[in-house]
């Protein structure tokens, strides 16, 4: 496989200071430490856009909201190599590949949060919901498209649709 270059395009900036993010607990722990599911929704955070990126901003406080891609640098490495495990580190989920999860551990730290979009002045946005912390480097800011993002059709797993509902 060929290496990818990457270039940060900006930089949240929010309260959220730290996580303790392992491979056999993952994000549960996350939004345990972070006050759950209702806090972390509601934590605003500023997106830094590098100066000469400001201009790709133009047009998006049309949007109500906007889908984060991010590098979750500051997780636990250990777990990278992981290939399976129970969502939420609980043993009353099923067994799943990583890439049948929406686990932070995974081959490439890779987040994508779909945020609410408060406000744009120059090359800062404020966004509400955002799960990553301060410091982490963005990679990308894209509005989002029902029909690639969430088609009226998807299935969610049962498992899934406990956990949200927990």
């Amino acid at each position: 496989m060929d290496n990818l270059n990457l270039v940060s395009v900006g930089i949240v900036r929010n309260e959220l200071k730290e996580a303790t993010v392992g491979y056999k607990d993952g994000v549960f722990r996350v939004l345990q430490q972070w006050g759950g599911r209702p806090k972390l929704k509601a934590i605003v955070s500023e997106l830094i856009i590098s100066e000469q990126f400001t201009e790709c901003l133009d047009g998006v406080e049309e949007f109500s909201h906007i889908l984060v891609v991010y590098w979750a640098n500051k997780g636990d490495d250990a777990g990278r190599n992981l290939k399976k495990l129970r969502p939420a580190g609980r043993d009353d989920y099923p067994e799943l590949g990583i890439f049948a999860t929406r686990s932070s551990v995974r081959p490439n730290p890779i987040g994508i949060s779909a945020v609410e979009l408060i406000e744009r002045k120059g090359n800062k946005l404020e966004v509400k919901g955002l799960d990553a912390i301060d410091g982490t480097p963005v990679l990308d800011i894209k509005p989002p498209h029902p029909y690639f993002d969430m088609p009226p059709d998807v299935k969610l797993a049962d498992w899934m649709i406990k956990l949200i509902n927990d």
